[in-house]
């Protein structure tokens, strides 16, 4: 059990600032700063920290916090998920135009989605401007979830935390700070809006995956081994 602690209050589309990384975009690079925090455009990403570069996004190591990472043998990525004790942070980053935000479009398409489940979404202001919070059922029962977006420079971060820090943003912690240092690498390839982003495994790592399907594989095609007699007498002579 938790205590929230300041609970969340609604708010408008309209009240949501506009996302540093986007903003810092359409500003003269000569006469404004680098954004605060992240999730950065590769362009304004602090130096000296270590990453795991999944390609398109680049992940800022974070003291008790484990990146899971859901891969196919050729070692594309398909689901990045940040754990961290009882939290669970899942991350993915989308193509969007280069002058304006998808984030709206893409909430209200959530929350409709949400909505048809028998789910009552409701927006709240955060670090990002307008989230998303609804408890939805799942097949171990109820749980909260809560979508940020973060709209960049021909990118879009949407993010959706479960567990406490879902309910209260007092609880994310050090998933937070990893949501901070998110570095994202948009390549100049024209995609269309909406189109999930490449990532990557590194190439050690993608290498032990395909070692380990090559495994998995050899295995399956493995003919049984054969059962000994059972009926106690063992082998004729």
């Amino acid at each position: 059990m938790f205590r929230k602690r300041g609970g969340p209050r609604h708010v408008r589309p309209g009240d949501a600032p506009p996302s540093a990384a986007l903003a810092q975009s359409l500003a003269s690079e000569a006469d404004a700063p680098a954004p605060a925090h992240g999730p950065y455009d590769a362009r304004f990403a602090p130096e000296g920290v270590q990453r795991l570069d999944l390609g398109s996004l680049q992940i800022p190591a974070v003291d008790g916090v484990e990146v899971r990472v859901q891969a196919n043998p050729e070692g594309g990525v398909e689901q990045v998920v940040l754990v961290d004790g009882g939290n669970a942070l899942q991350v993915g980053v989308f193509a969007a135009p280069r002058s304006e935000g998808i984030w709206n479009e893409v909430r209200a398409e959530i929350a409709a989605s949400m909505s048809a489940d028998g789910a009552t979404p409701r927006e709240i202001r955060g670090r990002y401007g307008v989230e998303l919070i609804a408890r939805v059922n799942t097949p171990d029962g109820p749980a909260d979830v809560r979508f940020v977006g973060v709209d960049g420079p021909r990118w879009m971060v949407r993010a959706l935390y479960q567990g406490p820090a879902a309910a209260d943003p007092d609880y994310a912690g050090a998933l937070a700070e990893c949501l901070n240092g998110l570095v994202v690498v948009r390549d100049e390839e024209p995609r269309p809006v909406r189109e999930a982003l490449p990532l990557q495994l590194p190439k050690e790592m993608a290498e032990h995956a395909q070692q380990h399907a090559e495994q998995q594989a050899e295995q399956q095609a493995a003919p049984p081994p054969v059962a000994p007699p059972t009926n106690g007498r063992g082998p004729r002579r």
